[in-house]
């Protein structure tokens, strides 16, 4: 009786998700989802995904080193691969564009694609990279400071209480 129950709730709250039209969610367009592409391979989050599948692929690749009679063999299923593997990306890809298309609508990811198109949203794609490199290196630097500055100050307001912290 009770499992009835559970099965009756359950049933009821999926079919309530799927007539709620706050939970259904319509598909975007082709051209909203166009637009969500341009932008996830012009602002160059996509070239990441190349990163991915490189050193999958070079991996296999290197596994030979034990049996170097299978390298030439090797090589070609590589090779092989390689178009199947590009198939994966562009999923990637895809998923990418409905994730964009489900946060923004088409007429802002054209907006988006526009500025990666121009000349300034080119240069950003290209030292974005760096930029980040280099803010990771300020948010350890500062990290460390602040961790330091926290010590410091709560040693300093304990020891005015009276407490001694090591």
């Amino acid at each position: 009786m009770i499992r009835s129950a559970s099965r009756l709730a359950a049933t009821s709250v999926a079919l309530f998700m799927l007539a709620s039209p706050v939970f259904a969610q319509a598909q975007p367009s082709a051209g909203h989802l166009a637009a969500a592409r341009e932008v996830a391979i012009s602002s160059g989050m996509t070239g990441a995904f190349d990163a991915l599948t490189g050193p999958l692929l070079g991996r296999l690749q290197r596994m030979s080193v034990t049996s170097p009679e299978i390298q030439k063999d090797l090589d070609a299923v590589v090779n092989g691969l390689r178009p199947e593997v590009e198939q994966k990306k562009q999923e990637l890809i895809d998923a990418t564009a409905r994730v964009f298309a489900a946060s923004m609508t088409e007429a802002e990811l054209k907006e988006v694609a526009a500025f990666y198109k121009s000349a300034v949203g080119q240069k950003y794609v290209q030292i974005q990279p760096g930029v980040l490199d280099n803010v990771v290196r300020e948010m350890d630097i500062w990290s460390q400071r602040t961790s330091e500055f926290i010590m410091d100050r709560a040693r300093e307001e304990m020891t005015k209480r009276g407490h001694s912290l090591n």
